[in-house]
């Protein structure tokens, strides 16, 4: 681990794809407080920011390991710049749940597919894909199991998952890290769609 403290951010994010989550590890240390702070100062909620700092390196884990990767020597900015679209989509999906008239003339709510019923079609395979899910869920490590469960069935923040488990935030993020990681991996050896 301490060789990795002398890394540039750069090098770390190789050596993440490379397969160290060592490295992975200084990267959140060395911008979590810039990155939580940034968030805070807009959404000025902690709990929100919270969540939002989570999905914002969850984003960064998979988007890395994905191979997607490019801002060359920008980690600092490109970070941020997806805790600050992560903040966009909060405020959208806020503004949506939010709107209740029907007097704007370019949103007619009746119209919403969310008020649509769904064809049978629709229910069976969102009936197969949460059948699906459950059996690769059950595969996993009781840790990385136990955390997902938490943060998507119980819907736990992060903070409440450690304080609940008796880990660090860190701890956390990293089992639900792997727990993303290994669901992918296991729907794609069998061949199973994840989404519609």
């Amino acid at each position: 681990m301490a060789k990795y403290k002398s890394m540039t951010d750069e090098q770390l994010v190789k050596a993440y794809e490379n397969g160290s989550n060592d490295a992975f590890d200084i990267l959140l240390k060395r911008h979590k407080e810039r990155v939580f702070n940034y968030i805070l100062r807009i959404v000025k909620q902690e709990d929100v920011a919270n969540d939002i700092f989570q999905e914002t390196f969850v984003k960064a884990i998979m988007t890395i390991k994905q191979g997607r990767y490019t801002e060359n020597g920008k980690f600092p900015a490109w970070i941020s710049r997806i805790a600050h679209n992560l903040i966009i989509d909060h405020y959208r999906q806020e503004k949506a749940e939010n709107l209740q008239s029907t007097d704007i003339e370019d949103y007619n709510i009746l119209n919403s597919k969310e008020l649509c019923e769904a064809t049978i079609e629709d229910n069976i395979i969102s009936e197969q894909i949460t059948n699906d899910i459950r059996t690769l869920i059950e595969q996993l490590p009781d840790l990385q199991k136990e955390v997902l469960k938490l943060r998507y069935y119980a819907n736990l923040s992060f903070k409440e998952i450690a304080q609940n488990t008796g880990v660090s935030i860190n701890t956390a993020l990293g089992r639900m890290r792997y727990a993303i990681i290994n669901l992918r991996r296991l729907a794609s050896e069998k061949d199973i769609a994840l989404t519609v």
